[in-house]
């Protein structure tokens, strides 16, 4: 019996409870937390950038970053009460709030995001407790609107990345894009030249030739390694929050808007992975657990996580969902966190390098966008839909000059968030607008008795 218990077989990994030995399972749990690893830092690194925080603080929200992580899929697996999907889910930071997040700290500081992050996070959790009375809301046309204009909106912030960072002093110099232009070459090359699960190491690879590249230029900075300490705690509230109305209600959107995503994700996961679709408590417990962990995600100063769609894709290749494999990813991510090392490693990587493998990250993001379009169906309805919100949420916030004479509070949302004006008018659309055979030109037929 006890043979059997530390074997591992396809059987094993492909079944979500099946017996296996942890340590046995460490190398399948360190292939989901390598498809995330670069994925869950990115967006604390942009923000920090554009934030202009000290090595210190943004050292401290990419340790937090780590530790979340782990603490987010340990809840996702096994779940507390009716929160946590009990499904193989890995959880990171999410990309969905960078731009929000960046024009915020941009205007009222980092605190107003942590004040917006621990609200929002609550709101979710009551979203995914309440999801049965209002998924039905959000039809696929909705939600595809809003992942492309997410990848829309992230185009410049990995632009700027690429040039150097925003306020770069050599921003745009032949070093800079030079880097980037190597990262991204290094990403593409690894993708098409490796098979099977390596591919999902492709930006890990983009990163080390990066990095290795700055080390020859010269530019990376090693001065955050001069006192570094063996083990550290995460710091519990190393930000005072702040509760910005208009922050809170920008971020608190993109919760709706990512609370969308988990249906998707959800669906998607089991579809793969056990080749069924979710339960009502799945997908309850899936929001609830991703607003849950995000709201301590605040508390540690960090960003809101989601279920990661990479991992997603990695099930559908490889089919290892069992739960007890996947855990120790997550227990490795939150043994990461307590190593400053690993914080301080990726602190010092210059922002070209990032730009230039990340860059690649958001052009997916737009077509998975207009993938899901496309599965919601080229109906004249929701072409329509879909173009008049793309148009507003994406031109509008262009031009923010626009809404000049709304609310500060207004402005505040809605003014540099394309994300939150394309999803508000994508619903009211879906709302007013008649169905598809009033967009017809001629009627179809009846069929005749």
């Amino acid at each position: 019996m006890k043979q059997h218990r530390s074997e591992v077989s396809f059987a094993t990994l492909s079944s979500l409870d099946a017996p296996v030995s942890f340590w046995r399972g460490i190398p399948f749990g360190l292939q989901h937390v390598l498809a995330m690893f670069v994925a869950n830092l990115a967006p604390i690194f942009l923000v920090a950038a554009a934030g202009h925080m000290s090595a210190t603080d943004s050292a401290r929200i990419i340790q937090s970053g780590l530790l979340v992580a782990g603490l987010g899929t340990c809840l996702q697996l096994y779940g507390i009460w009716r929160i946590g999907s009990r499904l193989p889910m890995v959880t990171g930071i999410s990309f969905t709030y960078v731009a929000a997040a960046i024009a915020i700290v941009g205007q009222q500081g980092y605190g107003a995001v942590v004040g917006a992050v621990l609200v929002g996070g609550l709101l979710e959790v009551a979203l995914g407790l309440t999801a049965q009375y209002w998924a039905r809301f959000v039809p696929p046309v909705v939600s595809a609107v809003v992942v492309t204009s997410i990848g829309f909106s992230l185009l410049s912030v990995g632009a700027e990345s690429f040039g150097g960072g925003s306020g770069a002093p050599d921003f745009g110099s032949w070093q800079n894009l030079t880097l980037g232009t190597v990262s991204l070459v290094a990403c593409l090359a690894f993708q098409l030249l490796m098979k099977g699960v390596a591919k999902q190491l492709s930006v890990l690879f983009g990163l080390v030739v990066g990095y290795l590249l700055a080390l020859c230029f010269g530019k990376v900075d090693f001065s955050g390694f001069a006192h570094l300490q063996v083990v550290s705690l995460p710091t519990f509230m190393p930000f005072k929050p702040e509760f910005d109305w208009g922050a809170i209600i920008s971020i608190g959107l993109l919760y709706v808007v990512s609370s969308v995503e988990v249906l998707g994700d959800t669906a998607a996961l089991t579809k793969v992975g056990l080749d069924r679709a979710p339960t009502n408590r799945e997908t309850a417990g899936a929001i609830a657990g991703d607003g849950l962990i995000s709201s301590v995600s605040g508390l540690f100063g960090c960003l809101p996580l989601t279920s990661f769609a990479q991992n997603i894709g990695l099930v559908a290749m490889t089919k290892v969902v069992n739960r007890k494999v996947i855990l120790s990813g997550g227990l490795l991510l939150v043994l990461a966190s307590f190593v400053p090392a690993v914080s301080e490693v990726f602190n010092s990587m210059p922002q070209a390098v990032l730009g230039g493998c990340t860059i690649m990250m958001f052009g997916n993001i737009i077509l998975s966008g207009f993938q899901m379009i496309s599965d919601a169906g080229y109906t004249q309805r929701n072409i329509t839909i879909a173009a008049l919100s793309l148009t507003i949420g994406i031109g509008f916030t262009q031009v923010s000059a626009i809404f000049v004479h709304f609310p500060p509070l207004f402005q505040s949302i809605f003014a540099h968030n394309c994300i939150a004006v394309a999803f508000v008018v994508a619903v009211v659309l879906n709302l007013v607008l008649p169905g598809e055979e009033r967009f017809l030109a001629m009627p179809r037929e009846q069929p005749q008795d």
